[in-house]
């Protein structure tokens, strides 16, 4: 049994954990990085990156479909499942190596492997070691949302889908949000007949309607079928597929059944409660700095009420560290997090959106704009559908971009410096965007909004 006592004991070495542990060892602390699985955590292993790489593979497939209309002589001659997975697990296996080197060369952070428990209100236990730090930060993620279905079989999570060595020939997504619509579109570019059934009205349905339509849009001209409105009732399987009954009496068969309906704060078990730590419907809310109700005890990542991205994770891990060392970091608010959900087309978005603005200011105190890609060369050069709509407070600055398209999420990094530095469209329209390129549409709809529309509409 070993006692050890840091500046900084972080439980979770996912995005938010590990960026917490890197920024506070390059500003001198002292730093215990727990760990019970591997270092990167979902984002890392079973959740961003290998399906990112599944999404290129299925661009590749249909892209290699589609060569005869470039006048690129190709056969599509089937997908290689094996294969597939050996790509996936490379590049995932390339930045893992990478970022345990990262983590390695600071001889400040002493990474821990094994599970940790919350014994005390700075203190990590693991095994019969014990941690404690001037401060800690609780980073454990997020688990698979389940609605209570039983897992097993032929119905799945995103977890299995990730393992699978074979393609079904129909499948069933429960769940029209990002993990839903990603692996749709994954399924469709590798052959599969897709069904989508959504509980809600729309698919994707915390991004702009506007967003949604073109989603929806999108998806019908490529054969995934979607069943909006529709609520999930029960699931049967058999040895050859599953059979899906919605709460209106409609039943949908497939090969397999995608359970795809969110994920859940994984903050329970680790003894946050028994140590005072106030929960929330399974969340551990945070004050504006992300200090919990104990003192110096601080929550980042998924775990924490909000938007569950990699990329908030990663950003609330620096500023912890930060604000432990007493540099006061600026704080960004939740909407001014950019978001793009990768399938094709993908969606990219950042702000408020429409309904969010006229809630916020009042419907006649903002203004609208839609750029359609079809104006825009490099998208018909992709042979892209799509759109870029700009919401602006009155005589005042772009509040929200929302854009659906192939490769939109390239676009989010201007995107996102508009909108947080309170840009006005007139301070864009000056600016060059190179052609041609998708940017230019962000050029031409702040060029019309702005009011001097050269190549749309004003």
């Amino acid at each position: 049994m070993a006692d050890s006592n840091f500046d900084l004991v972080i439980l979770g070495s996912g995005s938010g954990g590990y960026a917490a542990a890197l920024r506070a060892a390059q500003l001198g602390m002292s730093v215990a990085l727990i760990e019970r699985d591997k270092l990167g955590g979902t984002c890392l292993h079973r959740g961003c990156i290998p399906t990112k790489a599944l999404l290129h593979s299925a661009e590749v497939a249909d892209t290699t479909r589609e060569a005869g209309s470039f006048g690129v002589q190709a056969t599509f001659q089937g997908i290689d499942m094996p294969q597939v997975n050996k790509y996936r697990d490379s590049i995932v296996d390339k930045l893992y190596k990478g970022l345990t080197g990262l983590v390695s060369m600071q001889k400040a952070i002493t990474f821990v492997e094994g599970e940790g428990h919350m014994t005390g209100p700075k203190t990590i236990t693991v095994g019969s070691d014990t941690y404690t730090g001037k401060n800690v930060v609780l980073a454990t993620g997020s688990i698979t949302k389940t609605l209570g279905i039983e897992i097993g079989g032929r119905v799945i999570t995103s977890d299995q889908a990730l393992l699978m060595d074979w393609i079904p020939g129909r499948v069933a997504v429960l769940g029209g949000g990002v993990i839903g619509v990603e692996f749709a579109s994954v399924w469709r570019s590798f052959g599969s007949e897709v069904v989508v059934i959504e509980g809600l009205d729309r698919l994707v349905a915390n991004e702009d309607p506007a967003m949604s339509k073109g989603l929806e849009r999108a998806y019908r001209k490529r054969g995934i079928e979607t069943k909006l409105g529709s609520r999930f009732k029960s699931v049967t399987q058999s040895d050859n597929g599953v059979t899906v009954e919605l709460e209106n009496g409609e039943i949908v068969n497939a090969e397999l059944l995608l359970v795809a309906v969110g994920r859940a704060p994984n903050a329970t078990g680790f003894g946050y409660e028994e140590q005072g730590v106030a929960m929330d419907r399974g969340f551990v809310p945070t004050n504006d700095r992300l200090m919990t109700n104990l003192e110096g005890v601080y929550a980042v990542g998924d775990i924490v009420p909000g938007l569950q991205l990699a990329h908030r994770g990663f950003m609330q891990g620096i500023f912890v560290a930060e604000e432990i060392a007493g540099l006061n970091p600026m704080r960004v608010e939740e909407s001014d997090i950019p978001r793009v959900t990768y399938c094709e087309p993908e969606i990219a978005s950042v702000g408020l959106t429409e309904a969010e603005a006229k809630e916020h200011y009042g419907a006649d105190n903002i203004s609208i704009y839609e750029y359609n890609l079809a104006g825009n060369g490099k998208s018909n050069i992709l042979g892209t559908a799509g759109v870029v709509k700009l919401i602006r407070e009155n005589n005042g600055p772009v509040i929200g971009f929302h854009m659906i398209g192939s490769r939109a999420g390239e676009q989010i990094g201007e995107a996102q410096l508009i909108v947080n530095w309170e840009a006005y469209p007139e301070d864009v329209a000056p600016l060059v965007h190179a052609h041609p390129t998708m940017n230019e549409a962000i050029g031409e709809a702040h060029l019309a909004l702005a009011g001097k529309p050269l190549h749309a509409h004003a």
